[in-house]
């Protein structure tokens, strides 16, 4: 349905989107998608009661109003964890207002969202991650493509970074030292220890490369010497992970899990192993590292004062 809103609305949203990038340190991609999906809500309010909402209609939804738009969504073929983003989005927004304004937004607020089945992350066994890296070595048959190929999926193993953490490194991160700060998810800062394997696949990769890497150039480059991909890193993985029958879950993110679950096995500590990942919760880590719940009660045990 075509958004109608008043502009003193359309004012509204914009603020609070300045906010979510802002105040928040959301990343342009969080805003692009917290705005589609309050738009897209508001869009159908407008279209639901047939006018032009302003700010006095939009603080008296009712929970039926709520009820309509989950129901349209789902029509729509929209499935269950998607549109409990989409509800997440609404009530940030809300919540938001109501405590700028000083309204009551419990109709918003107090809206279940739809259940849904959470995926837990399938990291690979230890010989499988060293197995993947090798045969990423062997995929290409220029050896600066194939030695840049490894070094990235290396980094995901062996520093535990997300892909776009990865390939946003630059040429005034080069050389490796025994320590990596990584501007992550918010912008927020980690420090993340480098081991050696990963230090020397990149050294390796720098002295095979054809592109001349400086200061503000990515350090990752494609063929033509732009900055490398994901897509082109998930392909790659894709191939070696075919040739070894390693099953489809087996992705450069799985990398990343992958470090999580080995550290913990190796008998690391969690909290220190959410530093490194860069969580701000510790159940976000518990499911990386697939833990159960006895061990994470006995990190809790070892760790609390009271304990």
């Amino acid at each position: 349905m075509s958004l109608s809103l008043s502009p003193a609305a359309r004012d509204l949203l914009a603020a609070w989107l300045d906010h979510v990038g802002a105040l928040r340190g959301g990343s342009k991609a969080t805003v692009t998608a917290y705005g589609s999906d309050v738009t897209g809500f508001l869009g159908f309010q407008s279209g639901h009661h047939g006018t032009t909402l302003g700010l006095t209609p939009l603080k008296g939804l009712a929970p039926r109003d709520i009820r309509a738009w989950m129901a349209a969504e789902r029509a729509s073929g929209v499935g269950a964890r998607s549109l409990a983003r989409k509800l997440s989005a609404v009530k940030s927004f809300f919540r938001w207002w109501a405590e700028r304004d000083g309204f009551d937004a419990t109709a918003i607020l107090s809206t279940r969202a739809p259940k849904f089945q959470k995926k837990l992350p399938r990291p690979l066994s230890v010989p499988a991650a060293k197995d993947l890296i090798d045969q990423i070595e062997h995929q290409d048959t220029r050896d600066w493509v194939s030695a840049r190929d490894a070094a990235v999926v290396t980094l995901l193993y062996g520093c535990g970074l997300r892909i776009s953490e990865a390939l946003s490194l630059t040429g005034n991160d080069y050389p490796l030292t025994d320590v990596l700060r990584i501007k992550g998810k918010g912008n927020k800062t980690r420090e993340v220890p480098v081991l050696p394997a990963a230090r020397n696949a990149i050294s390796h990769y720098v002295r095979l490369c054809p592109h001349v890497i400086e200061a503000a150039t990515p350090l990752f480059r494609g063929v033509r010497g732009g900055a490398l991909g994901p897509r082109q890193v998930a392909k790659v993985v894709e191939a070696a992970r075919m040739q070894l029958g390693l099953p489809a879950t087996a992705t450069p993110h799985a990398m990343r899990h992958s470090f999580a679950t080995h550290l913990l096995d190796a008998g690391g500590d969690l909290r220190a192993i959410q530093e490194l990942l860069g969580h701000e919760s510790l159940s976000t880590t518990q499911a990386y590292t697939a833990v159960d719940t006895a061990r994470l009660m006995e990190v809790y045990k070892n760790a609390h004062p009271k304990a």
